[in-house]
C-alpha cells in the first residue's frame, strides 16, 4: 500500500464485516447503509457479475467489476489497502478511492472483505472494527446457502470449504467480535452499537462465539466424515 492509502486509512472510521457466504453480511451492509451514517465499501473484484435471485449484479453496487490487466496496474501502483485470490478464482480488493470517498463524506466505511484480508487491515489500523456474523445453526445455514441465486455444485463445494477458513480465523483472532444472524434487523442494531459505542456486552458477544463454534464443529465434520 501507498503512503497515500496509508494516509486515507487513518482518516476514515473503518468496520470490516466476516461471514461464511451466505450468511447475511450485504444484507445487513445495506441496512446500516440506510440510516445515513456507513458508507458502503464496494470490493474491486476480477470476477464478471452473476445473477443473484434474477437480478444482475451491477457495477458499483456489489462490486466495481474490473479486468485483470486494469486490476494488476492498479495494484502494482499500490492503490490498494489489499487484495486477495478468492476461492481460488478471482482477485478482489479495497481501492484507496473508496477510502477517500466515506472519509470526505464524514460516514464511517463499511466493507464486507475475505477473511485474509483482514489481517493486512488490521495490520495497518488497529482500530478497525472487525465483526464476525454467523448464522443461528449450521442447518440455517444449509437452507439460506441452497436458496441463493445461481450457483453451481462445484462453487457451492468451494464456498463451504472457504467457510471452513472463515470460522477458524475469527475463532482463532481476538480482535473479532460475533453477531448472532437470527434477525437481519437485530443483528444490524448490534453491529451500530459495537461500532457507535465501542462496546458489546460480553455476554452477547459469548453466546454468538459459541454458535459460531458449533457451525463450525458440523463444517469440519461434513468435510471429514
Amino acid at each position: 500500500m501507498s503512503d497515500l492509502g496509508r494516509q486515507k486509512l487513518a482518516e476514515t472510521k473503518l468496520a470490516l464485516l466476516r461471514a461464511p457466504s451466505a450468511g447475511g453480511r450485504n444484507t445487513i451492509i445495506n441496512e446500516l447503509v440506510k440510516t445515513g451514517k456507513y458508507e458502503s465499501f464496494v470490493t474491486d473484484t476480477t470476477r464478471p457479475p452473476r445473477y443473484n435471485d434474477g437480478v444482475l449484479e451491477q457495477d458499483g453496487v456489489e462490486y466495481w467489476f474490473r479486468s485483470e490487466d486494469d486490476f494488476f496496474e492498479d495494484l502494482s501502483n499500490g492503490l490498494y489497502i489489499e487484495a486477495e485470490i478468492i476461492h481460488g478464482q478471482q482477485v478482489s480488493g479495497m481501492s484507496i478511492r473508496e477510502t477517500e470517498k466515506a472519509a470526505s463524506h464524514g460516514k464511517v466505511a463499511i466493507s464486507d472483505i475475505h477473511f485474509e484480508g483482514v489481517e493486512n487491515v488490521v495490520s495497518a489500523k488497529p482500530d478497525t472494527f472487525v465483526i464476525f456474523i454467523t448464522p443461528p445453526s449450521f442447518e440455517e445455514w444449509i437452507k439460506r446457502f441452497r436458496g441463493r441465486g445461481q450457483i453451481t455444485e462445484e462453487e457451492f463445494q468451494s464456498r463451504f470449504e472457504s467457510a471452513e477458513h472463515d470460522y477458524a480465523h475469527a475463532l482463532n483472532n481476538d480482535y473479532y467480535r460475533f453477531v448472532i444472524n437470527d434477525s437481519y434487523l437485530l443483528s444490524a442494531d448490534h453491529i451500530r452499537h459495537i461500532i457507535e459505542t465501542n462496546d458489546y456486552p460480553a455476554g452477547v458477544n459469548r453466546e454468538a462465539r459459541e454458535v459460531s463454534e458449533q457451525v463450525y464443529e458440523r463444517i469440519k465434520a461434513e468435510l471429514r466424515p
